[in-house]
């Protein structure tokens, strides 16, 4: 049980990381397919193709590891 909390604790950091490294390559949130708009000036948006492409890298990252 430690073992995967320390395991999950390493891979959150780790995300934090290079996660904003990561968003200059890949540009989320505006990939084709996600949505945003201004509604009474609050800014809404639902990036669903950047959510699809995370699911499909970390499915094959499991995948291979």
């Amino acid at each position: 049980m430690l073992k995967w909390i320390l395991t999950l604790v390493i891979a959150i950091f780790l995300l934090g990381i290079v996660t904003p490294h990561l968003a200059r390559f890949i540009r989320f949130g505006k990939l084709p397919g996600d949505l945003a708009f201004r509604f009474r000036g609050k800014a809404y948006a639902f990036p669903f193709a950047s959510v699809i492409l995370f699911s499909v890298l970390l499915w094959l990252v499991s995948r291979i590891i």
